[in-house]
């Protein structure tokens, strides 16, 4: 019998006022703190774009922080589509903008 947990990955868009609010830096703190790998990036000048991979219940939370960010945004839009998890990253981390 397998014990490791189930491994998901989101990938996730949010839309708003979302630069210049320290964004970046919220998602990546929580997404540290729950402990889920991937990264987050600023996409044009109202979203961001991230890619979290963990266990079922640590995703969820994380698409939860950025559909809330921090007190100075806010999201107007958020798009999560589901992707087949690489185990790729080895931890959280803010990607330039594109």
């Amino acid at each position: 019998m397998d014990d490791q947990p189930e491994l998901i990955r989101a990938h996730v868009w949010v839309k708003g006022r979302v630069q210049g609010v320290g964004f970046r830096a919220h998602v990546e703190f929580y997404a540290r703190q729950i402990g889920v790998t991937g990264w987050v990036r600023n996409v044009d000048y109202d979203t961001v774009e991230a890619v979290a991979e963990g266990e079922r219940a640590k995703v969820e939370r994380f698409i939860e922080i950025m559909k809330e960010g921090p007190r100075m945004a806010r999201v107007d839009e958020s798009r999560v589509e589901w992707e087949n998890p690489t185990g790729e990253f080895r931890e959280f981390g803010v990607r330039r903008s594109l």
